[in-house]
């Protein structure tokens, strides 16, 4: 049986409070910001405490509202995850000239989101559990989210109705705009988070042996806790059109039946006119094959 949220969304908290307790005394570090019209800015920041959202809030409005991750010395850096030593910072948005980093890390983050509105979607007799999220790339057409529903589910066929009822919880998401919140921890917090799952466990522990340092990522979006191997972008409210497109059935499995949900969506900085939409959204209907490569509309749109 699940760990509560509540439970879940208690040990992450423990465990951020343990964390910006290392950092007692304020100790200042220099942040040299990269990025047009900005080279050569340097901030002075609080070294364990301040994240690249705080220094973009040292910028302007624009930089606050349009930043969806970040660069640390070149490495791709969740917008709120403190910073901890000197170093060089570059604001990432969905319209910069090579989108890349953020393009994945939004698919990602659509992910996640799919993930959440299912564990939360069926009453509470109805056992949901999410296997490892296939990383999907946007040339896919649509981003996924594995998972098996309570055997009483194994006959059910999403109606249109379903569908458009995830999409609305999706929605809702969206409209409070909740922050992603990265947490690296011990995998014994992660295994603690996930003591009710057998397969998010193996995903730990798999995650762990990939890092450098043997640690694992969490993210905490409003009270739903989730692992991601790879960053996710800064809030939800960054999500604008959003469609829950296809519950596709992948058969039998070790835990059950197998599903695929799949989904559609483009960033607030990136509309599509609905006829556009209507044929993207067709081609999100389809199973995504975790190896399909074709042309991807993210970098059509930010070539327009």
């Amino acid at each position: 049986q699940a760990l509560p949220l509540p439970q879940r969304n208690a040990i992450f908290s423990r465990e951020q409070d343990r964390q910006r307790a290392l950092y007692p005394r304020i100790e200042k570090i220099e942040v040299s910001v990269q990025g047009p019209g900005l080279d050569g800015t340097l901030l002075i920041m609080n070294k364990g405490m301040s994240t690249p959202l705080s220094c973009a809030r040292h910028l302007t409005e624009h930089h606050v509202k349009s930043s969806a991750l970040a660069l640390v010395d070149g490495e791709p850096w969740p917008l709120h995850q403190p910073l901890t030593h000197s170093c060089s910072l570059t604001l990432l948005t969905f319209k910069d000239s090579d989108p890349t980093l953020v393009n994945q890390a939004y698919w990602r983050s659509c992910a996640a989101l799919l993930g959440q509105v299912l564990e939360s979607a069926f009453k509470d007799d109805f056992t949901v559990e999410l296997l490892n999220t296939p990383e999907v790339p946007v040339t896919s057409g649509a981003f996924c989210c594995d998972v098996v529903l309570d055997p009483q589910l194994d006959s059910w066929t999403p109606s249109e109705e379903s569908l458009r009822s995830l999409t609305r919880g999706a929605q809702q998401l969206i409209h409070q705009d909740l922050a992603w919140e990265p947490l690296e921890v011990a995998p014994s917090v992660a295994l603690e988070v996930f003591s009710h799952s057998r397969i998010k466990q193996e995903e730990v522990e798999e995650k762990a042996a990939q890092h450098a340092r043997g640690k694992v990522m969490l993210y905490r979006c409003g009270d739903h806790v989730l692992l991601s191997g790879n960053p996710l972008v800064a809030r939800t409210g960054l999500c604008s059109q959003y469609e829950v497109t296809a519950l596709h059935s992948l058969g039998q499995g070790p835990l059950g039946l197998h599903r695929r949900a799949q989904g559609l969506s483009l960033p607030l900085q990136l509309q599509a006119h609905h006829t556009v939409w209507r044929k993207l959204r067709q081609r999100a209907e389809k199973l995504v094959r975790t190896t399909v490569i074709s042309l991807s509309y993210l970098t059509l749109f930010q070539r327009q």
